[in-house]
């Protein structure tokens, strides 16, 4: 049985977001006909880089930072770089200014971290050593479905993770810790998360991100995130796949006459799609599913570098603008209420400090957003100007143009982002084992028609620019739409 009329495709994608394309990729190197469909007319998805600001400033849309590009086991079987895409490596992974002109430093070297971080860089290397030492155990358990870890070659590795993330998440949290750097700059990665970075799921990714910045940094592609787009959807078409664009799907209905439909699109989206198509009890899970705090994103285009207080910010990649672990566990309990934080937590990416193609000569390009409630069409950017100010004095005279994307906006440019949820659905303990229904499989949509399947950020392993739900939709759909019985990573590593 076929979904869809006209002529037919073997699989057909809906959404070229990193999932979608990884799923795609490994279908056409299993040599079956897919096509992509796009509603807009730039593929990417959260990968999508333009000039948001001025001529020649490029900003990426949404993700910008790519730790997980070299770690997951998609990329790492893919291998970006045999693609012709630079991961170019900030000397100083993130750094954490407090106020004072002080900062926190995550260098690529731990023990040159540490040794910056004062009394409390023996904690750090306690902490974050054995996940730096031994991150590819780890990577595979959390990138997994959940449901099938891998075979645990390090299961001490996965252990001692599993005891740091349940001592991050509990009132012990800070007893390791004496003075607020190393706690600072630790609570700044966990609260990428967008919920209190003392929940388990936040304390798990920000332990998980912090180590791999040791271990593989945190890279930013050399002309912006669309790099690495544009090299999976270049090796959909070699491998024999099309992509569509500018084709918004509203209906199962006007896609191709298909075996398998693969929707790389949130919960909403496969509701507003599938219709009366869905059992009365699988539509309600997925109106159910909860969307979390939002992000109000703020681009800058700058007439020179910011004028951080503490000079070696320059050289970091990525910032976090929100103060000490207490500050920034208030500003994440202000969105978790529903209200805006007077001093947001803001996320700041300055690309110009590895790659001057983003900008005109002499200038620079500066992407921020910072946490706001799901929903809200407040433009932050006067309080993101303020946070910067209170870290770089002056800022705000560099400021050529600005543009602004309030969180009730950011749907409207990227569907799966509900209510400017850029994680595609809330950090809960829950909704990171049961994304986004409480099945044993959560990949497979019960539809009338055999073979739809969601892989989007909404599924385990949830947000991140990893194509692992791609990867895990593939292999279902692979074995049991076509009755391929292959490694999907060795279909990746096909050239």
């Amino acid at each position: 049985m076929t979904i869809g009329r006209g002529a037919a495709a073997d699989v057909v994608v809906v959404g070229s977001g990193p999932n979608g394309l990884a799923a795609a990729l490994i279908m056409a190197r299993a040599g079956l006909d897919v096509e992509v469909h796009e509603a807009a007319d730039q593929i990417g998805g959260g990968l999508r880089t333009a000039e948001l600001t001025g001529p020649g400033f490029r900003h990426d849309v949404c993700s910008a930072v790519h730790p997980m590009a070299l770690a997951s086991p998609f990329f790492r079987a893919f291998d970006l770089a045999a693609h012709g895409v630079r991961m170019l490596q900030p000397e100083i992974a993130f750094a954490h200014p407090l106020d004072g002109g002080r900062a926190a430093l995550a260098w690529r070297d731990i023990d040159r971290t540490a040794d910056g971080l004062g009394r409390d860089g023996r904690a750090w290397r306690a902490l974050l050593g054995p996940v730096t030492a031994r991150w590819q155990a780890v990577v595979a358990t959390i990138m997994s479905d959940f449901r099938h870890p891998p075979a645990a070659r390090d299961a001490t590795a996965v252990a001692r993770f599993g005891a740091a993330v349940l001592e991050q998440s509990s009132p012990l949290w800070n007893v390791r810790f004496r003075d607020d750097l190393a706690p600072g700059l630790l609570t700044g990665v966990s609260a990428h998360a967008i919920t209190s970075p003392r929940a388990l799921p936040a304390a798990g990714a920000g332990l998980m991100l912090a180590g791999l910045a040791h271990a593989v940094g945190w890279p930013l592609p050399e002309t912006g995130s669309q790099a690495i787009a544009d090299a999976l959807a270049a090796g959909v078409r070699a491998s024999g796949g099309r992509i569509v664009t500018g084709h918004r799907v509203a209906d199962l209905a006007e896609l191709p006459g298909a075996r398998a439909v693969v929707l790389n699109l949130s919960p909403a989206g496969v509701l507003a799609l599938a219709g009366d198509r869905l059992p009365p009890r699988y539509a309600r899970w997925l109106r159910s599913f909860r969307y979390g705090g939002a992000v109000c994103k703020v681009d800058f285009a700058l007439a020179g570098p910011v004028p951080w207080s503490v000079p070696d910010c320059a050289k970091a990649g990525t910032l976090h603008l929100v103060g000490t672990r207490a500050q920034a566990l208030a500003a994440e309990r202000a969105v978790a209420a529903g209200q805006h934080a007077e001093r947001p937590y803001v996320l700041a990416v300055q690309p110009g400090v590895v790659d001057p193609t983003r900008a005109p000569d002499g200038q620079h390009p500066l992407s921020t957003y910072a946490h706001v409630p799901n929903g809200s069409p407040a433009d932050v950017t006067d309080a993101v100007v303020a946070q910067i100010e209170r870290f770089a004095p002056g800022f705000r005279d560099l400021v050529l143009a600005s543009q602004a994307v309030p969180a009730d906006r950011m749907q409207r440019d990227n569907p799966n982002y509900v209510g400017g949820d850029i994680a595609a659905g809330a950090i809960t303990v829950r909704q990171t084992v049961f994304r986004p229904v409480p099945a044993w499989d959560p990949y497979p949509v019960p539809v009338s028609e055999p073979g739809v399947y969601i892989c989007s950020a909404s599924c385990p392993p949830g947000p991140g620019v990893h194509g692992m739900a791609g990867l895990h939709v593939a292999s279902r759909v692979l074995g049991r739409q076509f009755g391929i019985r292959a490694d999907p990573l060795d279909l990746v590593r096909a050239r």
